[in-house]
C-alpha cells in the first residue's frame, strides 16, 4: 500500500472533495490518499464523499486548524 498526499489547505467547498475525487482516479486500488484541508465543511464532506463513491475513510483528525482525512481507494 502506498500513501499519496493531497494538499487542499486554503480551498473552500467543494474544491477539496473535487481534488480528492480527481486524485483517487490516479492511484491504485488499495492505496491511500491523505488529504489535508482547512475548510471546516470538510468534516461533513469527506465522510459523505466516501460513502457516495464506495471508498473507505480510514481515519480523520484535526490539529492546529488542519483537517486530515485518509481515504483508501476501494473501487
Amino acid at each position: 500500500m502506498v500513501d499519496f498526499p493531497l494538499n487542499a489547505k486554503g480551498l473552500q467547498c467543494p474544491l477539496p472533495v473535487l481534488r480528492a475525487r480527481k486524485a483517487l482516479k490516479t492511484i491504485a486500488v488499495g492505496d491511500t490518499l491523505t488529504v489535508e484541508a482547512t475548510d471546516p465543511g470538510a468534516v461533513k464532506d469527506f465522510p459523505a464523499f466516501c460513502e457516495a463513491t464506495g471508498n473507505a475513510l480510514r481515519s480523520s483528525d484535526q490539529a492546529d486548524g488542519i483537517y486530515r482525512f485518509v481515504i483508501e481507494r476501494i473501487v
